[in-house]
């Protein structure tokens, strides 16, 4: 019975008959009852073992929401990231988030954990610095392998791009950004981590000047609140804004409303 567990891959189960059998206790129990702890054992096993897939192939820093440091003064309000963690309801939303600061306030930290806690929610994710992407997708058109690799990245669920727009983007870098965006656009979720960006309007005059930079940066954006009530100078912020789509010559969709949040990181 052992072998044939073995063979079927039972492995949480098999790991739960060998720990009842050296039980004593364990034979005092009825047939449902060692049944049900052999059935939760391999619901378990099959459940870590998921867990342990999503985050190696996230390929995230080690972060998680327990380990957020709220001492140091840089604005973070614990309630905020409580809500964004309690079952990772912006995922299932589809909405999208931003992380703004100077260099070391914990940007990709906060992005990482986030991230961390939607795996563990079940939910897919991967982390990429921008300068990651964009060579990936460089190397992708090159050798024709461009669709596959815009077609995974549509069907991860949670995508982190570190240290966005920290220049101007090339042409065929916001063509390609428009791709993705178009592809996840209220069916996935994004996180977004920049240091220059005072505020998240400012995407579009550093994606682009023309048209398709402005559909670019509406896509996770959707018109966010250009008037954001900040906690001072550089302070944090994380609010969720209602937006009414912009209407471009890129978009025949009928308008629709998004969520985006935005979450502002700095030192006080």
């Amino acid at each position: 019975m052992m072998e044939k567990l073995t063979a079927m891959r039972l492995l949480g189960m098999l790991d739960a008959l060998k720990t009842q059998e050296q039980d004593p206790a364990a034979r005092e129990l009825g047939f449902l009852e060692r049944l049900g702890l052999l059935v939760d054992q391999q619901w378990t096993w099959r459940e870590n073992q998921a867990l342990a897939r999503r985050l190696h192939a996230a390929k995230l820093k080690g972060a998680s929401v327990e380990d957020i440091d709220y001492r140091a003064s840089r604005g973070l309000d614990k309630s905020v990231i409580r809500s964004l963690a309690q079952k990772s309801a912006w995922v299932d939303s589809h909405e999208n988030i931003f992380v703004l600061g100077p260099t070391g306030v914990g940007k990709s930290f906060v992005a990482c954990a986030l991230a961390q806690k939607a795996c563990r929610d079940g939910h897919s994710a991967l982390y990429m610095r921008a300068v990651a992407l964009f060579r990936d997708l460089a190397i992708a058109r090159a050798d024709g392998s461009l669709r596959s690799l815009l077609a995974r990245l549509s069907r991860i669920e949670v995508l982190v791009i570190d240290d966005w727009a920290m220049a101007p983007l090339a042409e065929t870098e916001r063509r390609d950004f428009w791709e993705i965006c178009e592809d996840r656009y209220q069916t996935r979720s994004t996180i977004l981590t920049s240091l220059g960006l005072r505020r998240p309007s400012k995407l579009r005059y550093l994606a682009a000047e023309a048209v398709d930079g402005e559909a670019i940066s509406s896509r996770p954006k959707r018109q966010a609140d250009d008037h954001a009530d900040f906690r001072g100078r550089e302070g944090l912020v994380l609010r969720a804004v209602e937006q009414e789509p912009p209407i471009t010559r890129r978009q025949s969709r009928p308008r629709r409303r998004g969520l985006t949040t935005k979450l502002r990181l700095g030192l006080r």
